[in-house]
C-alpha cells in the first residue's frame, strides 16, 4: 500500500518551486503557452503519453497502470486572471495587469506532481489515469474547448478536481454530495421608449422609467417564485442610458447574472426574467428585446463516489479536518466534466479568515498545503481505479 502522502511530501519543495514559478509568470485564458510548455516538458520526461494544444493550450496525459481498469480523469485549470497584483511576495507576477488571483499556479503545480507520484507508483493503479490541464476556466470556456478538441476520447468512467481556497482553514477539505457550485447564466435586454426632452414628460415613453420598474420586479423573483429550500440568486450588474441630464432618451440597456443549484429552478429563473422584461415594457408602452446567454451548469458531486472519498480524506488529514458544508454560489466549468462523467469535486482549505478572498489584487495562501493536495488526488485515484 502506497502512502501517497509520504510520497508528495518527499517532492514538496519542487511542488512549492512549480507553483511559485507560475505565481510568477501568469498566463490568461487560451494565452497558457509558457505553462502548458512546462507542463508537457514534465510529462515528457516521465514517460508520459500525452495530446497538446486541446482547447488551444489544454494537455490531456494518459498514465497506464499495470492492468486493465476504469479510466479516472484528474483535472487542474491552469489560467490567472486579468488583475493587477498588490502584493510584495518575492515571486509576485511580473506581468502588469495579470496575476494568479484563484489558485489554479497551484493547481497545476499539484497536477506535475500527481504525474510524478503516480509515474513512480504504476503498480498501485489499474487502468488509465487521464490527467487533464485545463485552460480558460476563468472565463468558463476551457473545459467545452477542450471537449471539442476530443479531450474526451477515451471517455472517462469518473472525473474529480480540485480547488485551493484561501478563506477556508488551511489542511481542512470540503466536500458534500449534491450540487456544491452553482450554473451561472447571463442576461442582456433593452427597452426602448420613445426619447423627448426632459421638461416634457408626457410627450415621451420614458424606457428609464420603465427599466426601473422591471429591476424592481425582478427581485421579486427569488423571493415570491422560488422555494425558500432552494437557492437562487439574481443579481443587476450594468444599466446604460442617456447622456445628459435634460433628455429623455430612446432607449435603456441591462445586463446581469443569474446564480442556481437545480436545473428546474434555473428554467423558471430564466422564464420568469423574460416575462417580466417584455410584460413590462408592453404595459408601460414601450418595447424590449431581451437575451438570455447560458453558460455552465451546477457542480454537481455524485452521491455515491463521493461518500466513497470521505474515508480515503481520513487516512491522509484525518476526521477532523473533513467538512461536509462545501456549497457556495461561484461557478466553475468543471461542471460540465461532471456532466460527462459522475465524480466529485473537492475544496482544500489553503488559509483561513485572516487570508484575502478569491479573485482580490491582495490573494494569497499557504502552499504548504500542496503536498496535501496531491496526495488527495493520488490516493483518489489509486482507489477508484483498482476497484
Amino acid at each position: 500500500m502506497v502512502d501517497f502522502y509520504k510520497a508528495a511530501k518527499a517532492i514538496e519543495n519542487e511542488i512549492i518551486e512549480w507553483r511559485r514559478d507560475f505565481h510568477k509568470h501568469p498566463e490568461l485564458s487560451f494565452e497558457e503557452v509558457r505553462t502548458a510548455g512546462i507542463i508537457s516538458d514534465h510529462l515528457t520526461k516521465l514517460g508520459i503519453e500525452h495530446r497538446t494544444g486541446l482547447g488551444k493550450t489544454g494537455i490531456v496525459g494518459y498514465l497506464h497502470g499495470k492492468g486493465d481498469g476504469p479510466v479516472i480523469m484528474l483535472r487542474f485549470d491552469i489560467d490567472a486572471l486579468p488583475i493587477p497584483q498588490e502584493s510584495d511576495l518575492e515571486y509576485a507576477s511580473v506581468y502588469p495587469g495579470k496575476m494568479h488571483g484563484c489558485g489554479h499556479d497551484g493547481h497545476a503545480a499539484i497536477g506535475m506532481g500527481v504525474a510524478s507520484v503516480l509515474a513512480e507508483n504504476k503498480d498501485s493503479i489499474n487502468g488509465t489515469i487521464m490527467l487533464v490541464f485545463q485552460p480558460a476556466e476563468e472565463v468558463a470556456s476551457g473545459a467545452q474547448a477542450m471537449i471539442d478538441d476530443g479531450a474526451l476520447d477515451p471517455m472517462p468512467d469518473m472525473a474529480f478536481g480540485i480547488h485551493v481556497h484561501s478563506i477556508t482553514e488551511k489542511g481542512v477539505v470540503r466536500l458534500e454530495p449534491g450540487p456544491v457550485l452553482s450554473a451561472a447564466d447571463m442576461f442582456k435586454f433593452t427597452v426602448f421608449g420613445k426619447g423627448g426632452h426632459g421638461a416634457e414628460p408626457h410627450d415621451t415613453v420614458d424606457p428609464i422609467v420603465i427599466t426601473a420598474q422591471i429591476i424592481n420586479n425582478i427581485q421579486t423573483i427569488v423571493s415570491r417564485n422560488v422555494s425558500p429550500l432552494d437557492v437562487a440568486v439574481v443579481s443587476i450588474g450594468s444599466i446604460h442610458a442617456g447622456e445628459a441630464p435634460n433628455v429623455i432618451p430612446d432607449s435603456c440597456m441591462v445586463s446581469g447574472n443569474i446564480r442556481t443549484y437545480l436545473p428546474e429552478t434555473r428554467e423558471l429563473v430564466h422564464k420568469r426574467i423574460q416575462e417580466i422584461v417584455e410584460s413590462t415594457a408592453k404595459n408601460n408602452g414601450g418595447s424590449s428585446d431581451f437575451e438570455m446567454i447560458y453558460g455552465v451548469p451546477a457542480t454537481v458531486n455524485n452521491p455515491e463516489i463521493t461518500e466513497e472519498i470521505f474515508p480515503l480524506l481520513e487516512k491522509i488529514i484525518g476526521a477532523e479536518n473533513i467538512s461536509r458544508d462545501a456549497r457556495s454560489t461561484p461557478s466553475e466549468d468543471m461542471s460540465i466534466f461532471l456532466e460527462k462523467a459522475p465524480g466529485a469535486y473537492l475544496v482544500l482549505g489553503a488559509g483561513g479568515n485572516d487570508y484575502p478572498p478569491h479573485h482580490n489584487p491582495k490573494f494569497h495562501w499557504d502552499d504548504s498545503v500542496l503536498p496535501t493536495g496531491v496526495a488527495i488526488m493520488c490516493e483518489i485515484a489509486a482507489h477508484f481505479s483498482t476497484k
